[in-house]
């Protein structure tokens, strides 16, 4: 049976109780948990860097708090909106993450860091619209392959549905492949193979997306788009030891960061790699480490758990949605929180290339926290309609 067939029918409320009763809190926690961890790893890794917090040392700590506050009015406001508003705002939704990442490309608009034109500079904060490009290709092929199964009375996807949907998503891949940002290209691709892996097509179009993404990738290799640093950080992946000083130097300082911790840590506050800034990037790409160092296995294990925590509820959530556009975006939001936070945990401890990618909730940055907060309202507004008569 595929998953654009309705599995059975919502339970009916025997009373009226709130929207707050009814929310997966098993998912908030994780969320709130996570974010809290999350905080106390970047105050960690930036209090003494004074040339990032000009002296103040719960810069950072201010910062993602209040985009976390940011970020919760988002989900609340996701989760509470109406689901056939959400299924008219998906197209609006598309259209301005589109319409970000062209601005990205415009020169003296896109803002250039760490190689990467992915930022539009405002006046108060920097924006990442391929944050939102993940969200946007999610919403968008859900709701193109939901409307074209509902119009057709259709209970499997067709060819053309398919296609149609995967044209939709290359063209945020595309955008998101001139900036470079090979990471969230890399996500994308998780979260497009996962909505038409449940959208019932046949096996052969796995293996077709598979195939064209390293036909892709390959092409993308020949004509010079990704940068000559990303193609190193492959082959720093593949041999660590071939340029320590260089292109290997962030994740052997990771992994010496995070050999140091041992079980229980050095403590909060008190490891030698983080305090004395050996990890680049440590705050934002990196955060991983601080936990590794300063928290050791128990605390690290923990952010491992809190995320398997996410991904249960999120994979339950598309289980027992009412409407193939609710599975189907609760599949992709899976597969995109599933694979960065694989990718980021995996960088840091040698077995995934250094791509660039935060952790989700964990991680500091505003367009990052505000995308994920987004997707979990969404999340809940799916979870929230299943207990709606």
């Amino acid at each position: 049976m595929s998953l654009l067939t309705p599995i059975r029918q919502a339970r009916p409320r025997a009373d009226r109780r709130s929207a707050l009763w009814h929310a997966d809190w098993v998912l908030v926690i994780g969320v709130l948990a996570l974010s809290a961890i999350g905080s106390l790893l970047i105050w960690s890794a930036t209090y003494r860097r004074t040339s990032l917090t000009d002296g103040n040392e719960y810069e950072f700590l201010v910062r993602h708090a209040l985009n976390f506050v940011i970020g919760l009015v988002l989900a609340i406001g996701a989760a509470l909106t109406d689901h056939r508003r959400v299924r008219i705002l998906a197209p609006v939704l598309y259209a301005a993450s589109v319409l970000g990442l062209i601005l990205v490309l415009v020169p003296g608009v896109g803002a250039v860091i760490n190689g990467s034109r992915s930022w539009i500079q405002l006046p108060w904060m920097s924006v990442q619209p391929s944050e939102f490009a993940k969200l946007a290709v999610i919403v968008g092929m859900a709701l193109l392959i939901a409307e074209k199964g509902e119009t057709n009375h259709r209970e499997n996807a067709r060819t053309i549905d398919i296609a149609q949907a995967i044209a939709v998503a290359a063209v945020p891949v595309l955008l998101v492949m001139l900036q470079p940002d090979l990471g969230t290209v890399m996500v994308l691709g998780s979260i497009m193979f996962g909505i038409v892996a449940v959208s019932g097509v046949p096996k052969r179009w796995m293996l077709g997306i598979v195939t064209a993404a390293t036909l892709i990738g390959a092409l993308a290799i020949q004509l010079n788009v990704l940068k000559e640093y990303q193609l190193a950080r492959f082959t720093a992946f593949a041999d660590p030891s071939q340029d320590p000083q260089g292109i290997g130097y962030n994740v052997n300082q990771a992994r010496i960061a995070i050999g140091n911790g041992g079980v229980f840590g050095q403590g909060l506050f008190h490891g030698s790699q983080t305090q004395n800034a050996f990890v680049p990037e440590q705050h934002t790409d990196f955060v991983f480490t601080v936990a590794g160092e300063e928290l050791g296995l128990i605390g690290a294990g923990a952010i491992i758990f809190l995320f398997a925590l996410i991904l249960w509820r999120g994979l339950r959530i598309a289980v027992n949605a009412r409407d193939a556009f609710g599975r189907l975006v609760a599949t992709g939001v899976v597969c995109w929180f599933a694979f960065q936070a694989f990718e980021n945990i995996g960088m840091t401890l040698g077995i995934m290339p250094v791509t660039g990618l935060p952790l989700p909730f964990v991680s500091y940055g505003g367009s990052s926290m505000f995308a994920g907060l987004l997707a979990v309202g969404l999340l809940q507004n799916i979870h929230l309609r299943s207990h709606q008569v």
